[in-house]
């Protein structure tokens, strides 16, 4: 087995430019001829287009944003799931959305009291106000919640 410290060493030797034309990097010292790159002690910056007028200022300004924490939950009452929903069935966002009670399955919504509620129905997954999941519980029903 060889160990790595008795490897032959592999050390290529800085490539010194500018001493001469027999040395191979003579005269133009391989930054070819004339121009900005060619000059010492240039930097071009970035986004720099040669004077054409930079993407960055060709393109219009950015005006603002969608916030999301900003977007409010869709309240739906218990009065709203009783006249919708039969008793002994589960409420879940998927039927939310198959009775048109919501438009998307990604809206956000939260269950909140109405009056009052006799259906025993069971919600799965779905977000619930505390007034609301006591109503719930008085008339039989389940709360089911996502597991943090």
């Amino acid at each position: 087995m060889i160990s790595l410290n008795k490897l032959k060493k592999i050390v290529k030797a800085k490539k010194r430019v500018g001493r001469g034309i027999s040395a191979g990097q003579g005269k133009t010292c391989g930054r070819g001829t004339k121009g900005q790159k060619s000059r010492s002690g240039t930097t071009i910056p970035v986004g720099f287009e040669g004077g054409q007028t930079a993407l960055q200022r060709r393109l219009p300004k950015f005006r603002g944003f969608y916030r999301h924490k900003n977007i409010v939950a869709k309240n739906i009452s218990l009065k709203i799931i009783a006249e919708n929903f039969k008793a002994g069935e589960s409420v879940t966002v998927g039927l939310l959305k198959k009775k048109g009670l919501i438009k998307n399955k990604k809206d956000k919504i939260k269950i909140v009291a109405g009056k009052f509620l006799r259906r025993k129905l069971t919600f799965k997954f779905v977000p619930i106000s505390k007034s609301a999941e006591e109503l719930i519980k008085k008339a039989g029903g389940k709360v089911i919640k996502k597991k943090k």
